[in-house]
């Protein structure tokens, strides 16, 4: 009957997500399906800002290793304490010997972990200064055209917003997405080598949770697309109106600002609590997934241990029990940790791909292969004259000045002369 009743659960539950997959996956244009680089382009851009610190990440890789084999052994040391103890007579020494080891393991454990956050954060920091140094750098080469064609506050959000969520895949996403993955395939090794059977009883959840992973990337990956354009409109509206905050208040425009800014902040609201809604189905769909493995670990295993019999040609003890109860843990979290990751490092490629842009636009005014380098200027007023411009002579200078004029002696001397015509003689003392 519980077995009955879990199949009954998880089979409402798949086709409850089913339908809702279907509503959405031909909806492309809704789920924000822009992106234009290729994720192999974008990795291997961002792979040449890491390769100067490849050493830090061999270690930390190594590290990473070390605790992901603590995890997998750790159980094993709980089963082994749990079969001493199960044994009629049995040494207190064997007990304190795993116990010491179980201590050192979780120690080295947390010192790994540790020592890996610290490096992860140095590096992944120089990492994004020198991107956003040279995204500034490229900003200041584009032309006014350009820079008029680009909202202020886009180049913001790319610079900050954007530059962070570079520095967040280079500082854990890219090394915890590894662990989960390593995690995942080492402990399904460890419950086939401890109870194949078991394992086999686990695994048969596998479908359901790619099942679930994968309707959850959907409506998450949407969910974020959201949010994020929805935070670069913000920072624009910010960016222009205050900077222009005086404007605003010469023109009496305050209420109609706020009105703006209300709308843009609302927007944001509802799709950030709709990313939290997707959040807030799909952990508990796993966590039930995990529940249901362990009701159906303990109903199978318990009887086995309570009765004495074989359960699948296998004598089941209570130290496996306990072995395969912790290794659930370590299964499903992973598996949970990992769909959200995976998310994150599309957002992150999102992001890459927005910065790159930036960079990759060529600036539309250069300089001449001849042009003559100003190494020093110097500001001098002499024989300065007042006067009021008609109308044309406003055009005229306007229309001279917008012309491409080589910066050499001759077009300097040109312009002084070209503007000391059109001025009165007279002349005013300051």
């Amino acid at each position: 009957m519980p077995l009955l009743i879990i199949g009954a659960v998880l089979g409402l539950l798949s086709t409850i997500f089913l339908i809702a997959y279907l509503s959405i996956k031909n909806k492309k244009e809704v789920l924000g399906f822009d992106r234009n680089m290729k994720d192999t382009v974008i990795i291997k851009r961002l792979l040449s800002y890491a390769k100067p610190y490849y050493k830090s990440f061999i270690v930390v890789f190594l590290l990473m290793a070390f605790c992901v084999a603590s995890d997998i052994i750790l159980p094993l040391i709980t089963g082994s304490v749990t079969k001493i103890l199960g044994e009629e007579y049995f040494e207190y020494i064997d007990i304190l010997k795993l116990v010491i080891v179980y201590i050192l393991l979780l120690l080295m454990s947390v010192i790994c972990s540790y020592i890996q956050a610290i490096l992860l954060q140095k590096v992944g920091q120089k990492i994004v200064s020198k991107i956003r140094e040279e995204l500034f750098i490229n900003i200041e080469s584009l032309s006014h055209n350009q820079l008029n064609n680009i909202p202020v506050g886009k180049l913001v959000t790319r610079v900050s917003n954007d530059t962070d969520a570079v520095s967040h895949m280079f500082t854990g996403l890219l090394v915890n997405l590894v662990k989960n993955v390593f995690m995942i395939l080492g402990v399904i090794i460890a419950m086939f080598l401890v109870n194949t059977k078991l394992a086999l009883i686990v695994m048969a959840f596998a479908p359901f949770i790619v099942f679930f992973t994968v309707i959850f990337r959907k409506f998450s990956r949407k969910a974020y697309r959201e949010v994020k354009n929805n935070i670069t409109d913000i920072n624009t509206f910010l960016s222009e109106n205050l900077s222009g905050i005086k404007i605003t208040q010469i023109f009496n425009q305050e209420e109609k600002k706020l009105k703006d800014f209300n709308e843009k902040n609302n927007r944001l609201a509802k799709s950030s609590i709709k990313q939290m809604f997707v959040f807030s189905i799909f952990r508990p769909s796993v966590y039930m997934l995990n529940i249901f493995a362990t009701i159906t670990l303990f109903y199978v295993a318990g009887n086995s241990a309570i009765d004495g019999i074989e359960a699948f040609g296998q004598l089941i003890t209570y130290s496996t029990i306990i072995i395969f109860y912790q290794y659930l843990g370590s299964f499903f979290t992973p598996i949970q940790n990992l769909a959200e990751q995976f998310n994150r490092l599309q957002a992150a490629f999102a992001s890459s791909e927005k910065i790159f842009t930036i960079m990759d636009m060529v600036p539309e005014v250069v300089d001449e292969e001849d042009a003559i380098e100003l190494n020093e200027i110097k500001g001098e007023l002499q024989d300065l004259c007042l006067k009021y411009l008609e109308p044309n002579d406003y055009l005229e200078i306007q229309e001279f000045l917008n012309t491409k004029v080589r910066y050499r002696e001759e077009s300097i001397q040109k312009l002084e002369k070209k503007i000391a015509d059109m001025l009165l003689p007279t002349k005013i003392p300051f």
